[in-house]
Parts: C-alpha cells; sequence; structure tokens
C-alpha cells in the first residue's frame, strides 16, 4: 500500500512540474504578445506598412523583329538554367555515388558540352567540397524538351525533387533564329547593370529601344485571409513588334556573294546593301569582316559609316553639273590630256588617260581629270557655292534608316581660298570626303527613280494587340533631279558598264543588265594615303532599263587577284543580280526549259576532258569551251591564252594592266601577245571565243 502512495506521489509531482512549465510557457507568451501589440507596436505595424506598400518592378515581354514576311528575325525565348541542392531534405546521396558512371555516361551523349571524363569530374566535384552546395549549375540555357529529356536519366528520373535535387530557374533570352543573317543591322540587347532591365545596345534593338521594350509593370503586397501575395497593380505591356524590310531570300543570297568574293580575294571586309528603287526598302544588308579563324562573319554595320568613296561620287558632281545647266550639250568635247593642275595644286591624272572625251564618256570611262573640268564650269571660283550645292539636293540630310550608328556625309568646310579650290577638285572625284555606303546608295536608288529622293528605311511598320500600323514611304527631299537629267544618268551609268571604254565591261550579261559607277580609293593610314590597300566600290541598279533594285558594295584591302572594283564589288552586285533572276525575282520566268537550249548562255569551262563531256551531256550541248594552261613566260605582259574570262582578269589586274575584251568564252587571241614589254596601266585587249 506504501509502495503505490509513493507511486501516485511521483507521478503527480511530474503532473505538478509539466503545468509549471506549460504556466510559465503561457506567461512568456503573453508578456510577448503585450510587449508586441502594444509596447512595440509602433515599430511593427511600421514594418508592415512598409513591407506591404512596396512596389516591384514587373519587366514587359520585348516585342519581335520580325522580316517583310513576318517571319521572325529577333524574338524572346524561354531557357533554363539546371542546378542540383545537395541538401535537399531527402537527397539520395548513396544512389548518386554508385551511378555517377552511369550519369556521366548518359550526360555526355545527351549533352555532348562535355565528354564522359569532363562530366564525370563536374559530377564529383560538389562532393569534395567541404560543405555541399545547395544550387550547384548541371547545365545552362537549356530548352524545355531538353529539360524533359534529363528528367529520363538515371537518377534524376526519380520524380521527388526531393531526393534528386533538381531545381529549375527560367531565363528569358533574345534569339535570332536566322543565326548570324543581318546580325549586325538587328542588333543586340544587354542587361543594364544598374536596373537589370534588358535594353538594346546595337542595330535596330538599340534604335527603337523604346518602342520594342514596352511599358513596365508594378506589382504591390497586399494581404489575404491566409497570405501575402504579390498583385500586379499595373500590368506590364508589351513592347510593338517590328516589321522590317528584310527579304530573307534575298539577304541569303547577298550574304553568299559577298562571301564568296571575300574568300577569293582575301579581302579584310566587305559590306553590301540591297534596295528597292520605289519605296527605298532595305531588302538585304550584310557585314562581313575575316575573323581569324579564317573565316567571314558578320562584323561592324560599316554600311552607314563613313569611308573615301572614291569614283563613285562622280555620279553625284555630274547631276549637280547637269542640274546646274553646266553641260548643256552630253556631247559637249572636254580635252583632258595626261594631266591637269587644277588651281596650282599637285597634277591630277586619271588611271585611263586620253587626250580628251565627250561629256557623256565621263562617267564611262571614271575620268578624275574630266568631272573637275566640268564642275570647274560653275564652280572653278567658288568651292563654298559647290559644297552649298551639295547639301542643297539633301545629301547631308540624316536618313534615319532605323540603323543605330547612322552617320551623314562629311564634306570639308570651305572658303574661297586656293587651297579650298584644290580640295573641291578632289571632292567632285571622291576625295577628302566621308561618306557611308548608305548615303552613296540612296543618291544612285534617287537616278533610277527618276530623280524621287526616297528615304533608305529598315522599318515599315509596328503591331501589338492585333493592331498594325504602316509606316509609309517616305522622301529626303521630294527630288533630287529632274526626271530628264535622271534619265541621261541612267544611260551614262549604263555605259559604265555596257560602253565601249566602261570601267565595268566585265560585269555585262543579257539576262540582266545592270548599271553602275566602279570607284576605287587608297585607305588612310597615320594620315597618309597607303597606297599598298585599297577599298574597292560599285554602286548600281538593275535591271538597266527598268530598275527594280539599286545595290551598293564596298570591299577593303583585297590581298589577291582579284583587285578591281568590278571584279570584286561589282561581281557582287551582278551575281545577286543573277540569282535573283535565277529564282523569278525580277518579274520574270526562271524555267530555262521554255527557251530553245542553244540560247542558254554557256559560261563553264575545264581543262579537264572527262568534266567537259560530261557538262556538254547534262546541259545537251555540242560545244564547249576547253581551257588550256598557257605557256609560261619570264617577264613582260602575262600570257593568259586559254585561260577563262574570269582568271585572265584576275591575272593581268594583278599584274597591273587595264583589259579591253571583246567577245565571250575563253581566251583566244592576246594583244600585245604574252612576254611583251608594256607600261604598267597599258591595255591589254583579249578576243574570246566559245568554239
Amino acid at each position: 500500500m506504501k509502495k503505490k502512495t509513493n507511486n501516485r506521489t511521483h507521478i503527480l509531482l511530474r503532473y505538478i512540474i509539466v503545468m509549471l512549465l506549460i504556466a510559465l510557457l503561457a506567461v512568456a507568451i503573453a508578456v510577448k504578445v503585450v510587449k508586441t501589440t502594444v509596447i512595440d507596436a509602433d515599430k511593427w505595424n511600421e514594418k508592415a506598412e512598409k513591407y506591404l506598400s512596396g512596389v516591384v518592378t514587373i519587366p514587359p515581354e520585348r516585342g519581335n523583329i520580325l522580316a517583310c514576311d513576318g517571319s521572325v528575325l529577333a524574338t524572346n525565348l524561354r531557357y533554363y538554367t539546371v542546378r542540383v541542392d545537395y541538401r535537399s531534405e531527402r537527397f539520395k546521396m548513396e544512389q548518386y555515388k554508385r551511378q555517377l558512371d552511369t550519369i556521366a555516361d548518359s550526360m555526355a551523349h545527351y549533352f555532348p558540352i562535355k565528354n564522359k571524363a569532363q562530366w564525370l569530374k563536374h559530377l564529383k566535384a560538389p562532393l569534395e567540397r567541404e560543405k555541399l552546395p545547395r544550387a550547384y549549375r548541371l547545365l545552362r540555357n537549356i530548352s524545355y524538351a531538353d529539360y524533359m529529356q534529363l528528367r529520363k536519366l538515371p537518377f534524376f528520373d526519380i520524380p521527388n525533387r526531393n531526393r534528386n535535387g533538381i531545381v529549375l530557374e527560367p531565363v528569358d533570352l533574345r534569339k535570332k533564329p536566322y543565326g548570324a543573317m543581318a546580325r549586325r543591322s538587328i542588333g543586340s540587347v544587354n542587361e543594364d547593370s544598374a536596373t537589370g532591365e534588358f535594353h538594346g545596345i546595337s542595330g535596330l534593338e538599340k534604335a527603337l529601344d523604346s518602342i520594342l521594350y514596352g511599358k513596365p509593370g508594378i506589382s504591390k503586397k497586399i494581404a489575404l485571409t491566409k497570405n501575402i501575395v504579390d498583385w500586379a497593380d499595373v500590368k506590364p505591356v508589351r513592347g510593338y513588334d517590328i516589321l522590317t524590310t528584310i527579304d530573307i531570300k534575298m539577304q541569303d543570297i547577298l550574304e553568299n556573294e559577298l562571301n564568296k568574293v571575300l574568300e577569293l580575294c582575301n579581302a579584310e571586309w566587305g559590306t553590301a546593301i540591297l534596295m528597292d528603287v520605289k519605296t527605298g526598302d532595305i531588302k538585304a544588308i550584310s557585314n562581313l569582316e575575316l575573323h581569324k579563324s579564317g573565316k567571314y562573319i558578320e562584323g561592324m554595320n560599316r554600311a552607314v559609316l563613313g569611308y573615301e568613296p572614291g569614283s563613285v561620287v562622280k555620279t553625284l558632281s555630274m547631276l549637280i553639273a547637269l542640274e546646274d545647266g553646266a553641260i548643256r550639250d552630253t556631247s559637249m568635247y572636254i580635252s583632258t590630256g595626261s594631266s591637269f593642275a587644277f588651281a596650282g595644286g599637285r597634277p591630277i591624272t586619271d588611271a585611263h588617260g586620253v587626250a580628251g572625251m565627250r561629256a557623256s564618256e565621263v562617267l564611262e570611262m571614271s575620268s578624275n581629270i574630266g568631272m573637275t573640268k566640268i564642275t570647274a564650269i560653275k564652280y572653278g571660283n567658288d568651292p563654298v557655292g559647290f559644297r552649298n550645292r551639295v547639301a542643297e539636293t539633301g545629301f547631308f540630310d540624316p536618313m534615319n534608316t532605323g540603323i543605330a550608328g547612322e552617320t551623314t556625309p562629311r564634306y570639308p568646310i570651305l572658303d574661297n581660298s586656293r587651297r579650298s579650290r584644290i580640295a573641291m577638285s578632289r571632292m567632285c572625284y571622291g576625295y577628302t570626303t566621308e561618306i557611308s555606303p548608305m548615303s552613296m546608295l540612296a543618291v544612285y536608288n534617287a537616278i533610277a527613280n527618276d530623280g524621287k529622293y526616297v528615304r533608305p528605311r529598315l522599318v515599315k511598320g509596328l503591331s501589338r494587340d492585333g493592331v498594325d500600323s504602316i509606316i509609309p514611304v517616305s522622301y529626303i527631299r521630294p527630288t533630287i533631279c529632274s526626271e530628264r537629267n535622271a534619265k541621261i544618268l541612267q544611260a551614262m551609268l549604263k555605259k559604265v558598264v555596257w560602253g565601249k571604254h566602261g570601267t565595268g565591261k566585265m560585269l555585262r550579261d543579257k539576262r540582266v543588265p545592270i548599271a553602275g559607277k566602279t570607284g576605287t580609293c587608297y585607305v588612310i593610314e597615320n594620315g597618309h594615303y597607303n597606297t599598298s590597300k585599297r577599298r574597292l566600290a560599285f554602286c548600281g541598279f538593275f535591271p538597266a532599263d527598268n530598275p527594280m533594285y539599286s545595290c551598293a558594295v564596298l570591299v577593303c584591302n583585297p590581298r589577291q587577284y582579284p583587285r578591281g572594283a568590278a571584279s570584286t564589288s561589282g561581281t557582287v552586285l551582278k551575281n545577286t543580280a543573277l540569282m535573283m533572276y535565277s529564282r523569278g525575282m525580277l518579274d520574270n520566268s526562271s524555267d530555262y526549259k521554255k527557251s530553245p537550249v542553244s540560247d542558254v548562255p554557256i559560261s563553264y569551262a575545264t581543262r579537264q576532258e572527262s568534266q567537259r563531256q560530261n557538262v556538254k551531256k547534262e546541259l545537251g550541248v555540242n560545244k564547249l569551251p576547253r581551257l588550256t594552261t598557257p605557256a609560261k613566260v619570264e617577264g613582260g605582259v602575262p600570257n593568259v591564252l586559254g585561260m577563262g574570262i574570269v582568271e585572265a582578269l584576275s591575272v593581268l589586274e594583278e599584274a597591273g594592266y587595264n583589259v579591253q575584251i571583246s567577245g565571250h568564252g575563253y581566251v583566244k587571241e592576246q594583244t600585245p601577245q604574252g612576254g611583251a614589254e608594256l607600261t604598267v596601266g597599258s591595255v591589254v585587249k583579249l578576243k574570246l571565243t566559245s568554239d
């Protein structure tokens, strides 16, 4: 009985102790409640109000950049960064260690950014740390499809994330589905370190950033019955989609043709622009430069940067002469000779020097002396008037193409001194100026457009929330010249390619006749001209008699043949036109089967008899040129008999000679013959045959 009494006493004592502890805890809670709700009430209310009144900026979705047919050139895509939490509550560490080899093998197969050994090292690395990481990066910027593939691999196929440790972080990235195509013109975005916002840093992304970015929203904290949640007080407004003028097919053609020529002549860089004559729509734009890998990649947007243009600017000077009445009759004879020391300056010379020429032949023969003498008729003693006249055409007006980094042409500020007169004489044929290929193209496009000075543009419309806004065609000035003078200039530019003395004779092709102007100038380095480096330009339009497209090409420092403006920049334009013709893009039929086989021009030739026979069979032709290897000569004019025209031109131009061509096919006759002594810069005549 006594034992039972002792047990009851012990139990009662324990109950008393527990009750005392509960009572003490209750008192502590009560004290804390009183302290929180009464004594410190103001402090906590202030904190709560501050937390609930805080706002968070909601970034808007950036608008897309689209091609003229609606194809996406730049858009936002969601990617994911995958991390592993090695300290998650139920992470199966032992199973992970046992399967490391299998996991590494699977990762190497499905994610070959690392081989098996590298993956194994990467997967083991967190285990060697003193403290296991909570967010160890496994993969970055993968698609959702790749993530789902990852979840099928050994160990990561465990359904519960607490056991496999996978943490998924969404990341929105700006992507260009067409890769490097027109990359510089489209531009790029980057995060602002101060605000965390993503804004354009180049190209259209920068120039139209305010339109593409949209309007940020505002999120607030609100208290619900059981929780505090984020509430979008002001919803973000998505940016506009930008409809560009870029045509994907034309862009592909232009880039490929520019790349081919740059590789052939081993140039430092090249830029090309293709534009619709009537609307000014930039259908294609390419900027390629030589990478250290030896390949040409999309580089700096040189299409809108200023360079000395060389002889392509003579067309603008001729336009002013026609408009101002300095030339009233294009058959007017101009005495040129071998040199002309205008205003007592350093003598001006021509690469193709002759005694004289008609005014209509100045562009055809690219005469510096002829252009200077024509300009001097009205402005010989008024260089200020000449520069002002250039300004009156609208040539210095901003074009606002929509491309970031666009520059306006720079002509030196002149006075009426002798020094300014000499400077003017250089300006009229392309030296002492800085003009972007885009600005020069706008002038040639205006000539092709019968004088209407349309503004080049890269943006033609905006759209958002199903509402489209089309931007109308605009003009730098209503006209740059009269329609009559535009027709005269069209004829002059056509003779550059089709005339007897044209500097662009090698660009002839009856399928797509082109018109335009060659231009060459030396590169300035350290304040002086480096005569071993040249920039080669060609500006023109096609088809010559009914212009649909204008094009400007600039190639810098070709280091191997071909090295002439026609055989480099001009060839890009010609081949682009022919490729568009072959695809029926010039309002033509590309089906050659409708024409007799005999009408199809054959320009293929080879030294290998087996290849020649195969081509004859495939094309169904009876005759096909067979090239021969010309006999080598020591010194003098190179022997090019039996060569194809491109190879012959390359060899002769590399040797410093000018070439006059007649016929088509391969070289049958050469005057003077190989080995003959001839002054550099003289003309070598080639007679071609396809027999």
